[in-house]
């Protein structure tokens, strides 16, 4: 605008005053400012205006911290965040922290210096210290937590029924005739481990089977499934199932049990967690445990939305959960 200004030789106000349509400005003028915009191509900066102004309102801008942007269960809550906050006036400010803790503590400082009115965040997997949230929280920025909660922090959550999820899912594989079931999980220090760890001790144990730590391994992801499994598969006492933490695990440990020889679910069985495209797009199928990643999205904005109108106290921790329900296809007997 000081640009338009110069050229034009008329003041700042005057211009901001004419791309607003404002009716002070005769209609002449404002017509040959608004051309001169046009072919310089101006367009006002929207994020800078809601700052300028945020000391009289609250810009509509949410802070969105995902883990990892590739993951699918971290793509549908996105979606679900950005449907339900779009519907409601506001915009989202999205980033990753790739699972770093430090990464983690920059992007909140950052979002605070850019004024958003919230955040919502998934917790990365390194994160042992909360300071960096509460700090939020004393500033009266609301958070809420999705997935992966903080309970070191008194504040808003969504999360799926991870116990059930998981004990359904064991019981499934049970009830198909399966013996040894082996599980394989991310480090016990996120909750949504231990709640999906102690839904699948608990099936064993509700159905008379006994729980060995031998088949238990430390492992969320296809590569490290696909390394660590042939042991357990070549071992003289081997799993006749797997029941893993999330879909890509479940995918590595059933094409690892295939190049092995083995028939799946003839020999071993695999259950999942998540339900995304990968789950139809394996051969066979996947039997898994559905997130309903977009349901968690919409719900956390809702909340979030809830304590920046102040329709929610910023002192209640809102706690939400979204069921979740077992698909079963080809993987399973």
């Amino acid at each position: 605008m000081k640009d338009i200004a110069r050229e034009l030789g008329i003041s700042v106000a005057t211009v901001s005053r004419a791309l607003k349509d404002s009716p002070r400005i005769s209609a002449e003028r404002r017509a040959a400012i608004q051309q001169y915009a046009r072919e310089h191509n101006f367009t006002p900066n929207v994020i800078a205006e809601s700052l300028r102004n945020s000391k009289v309102k609250p810009q509509k801008l949410i802070g969105v911290i995902l883990p990892s942007f590739v993951h699918y269960y971290f793509a549908s809550v996105l979606s679900g965040i950005e449907e339900e906050a779009s519907s409601q006036g506001y915009r989202i400010l999205v980033a990753a922290s790739q699972e770093s803790y430090e990464r983690e503590v920059r992007i909140c400082q950052s979002f605070y210096e850019n004024k958003v009115c919230g955040i919502i965040v998934s917790q990365a997997k390194d994160t042992l210290k909360y300071d960096h949230f509460q700090r939020l929280i004393d500033e009266g920025v609301p958070l809420v937590f999705y997935d992966r909660i903080c309970t070191g922090v008194n504040a808003s959550r969504v999360v799926v029924d991870d116990y059930m999820g998981a004990f359904n899912a064991v019981t499934h594989l049970i009830e198909t005739g399966c013996k040894r079931i082996g599980f394989y999980g991310s480090a016990m220090t996120l909750e949504i481990s231990k709640n999906r760890f102690n839904g699948y001790k608990d099936a064993l144990l509700k159905h008379g089977l006994v729980y060995d730590e031998s088949i238990t391994r430390v492992c969320d992801n296809r590569a490290d499934a696909e390394a660590i499994t042939p042991d357990l598969l070549m071992s003289e006492n081997r799993p006749d199932a797997f029941f893993a933490i999330n879909d890509d695990t479940a995918i590595g440990i059933m094409y690892t049990a295939k190049r092995m020889g083995f028939k799946v679910p003839k020999d071993i069985s695999v259950c999942g967690f998540t339900n995304g495209y990968r789950a139809v797009a394996c051969d066979p199928m996947l039997t898994t445990v559905e997130q309903r990643g977009k349901q968690v999205g919409e719900e956390a904005a809702n909340i979030l939305i809830g304590h920046v109108e102040g329709i929610i106290p910023m002192e209640k921790a809102e706690r939400r959960i979204v069921r979740t329900r077992l698909v079963i296809r080809g993987t399973t007997r």
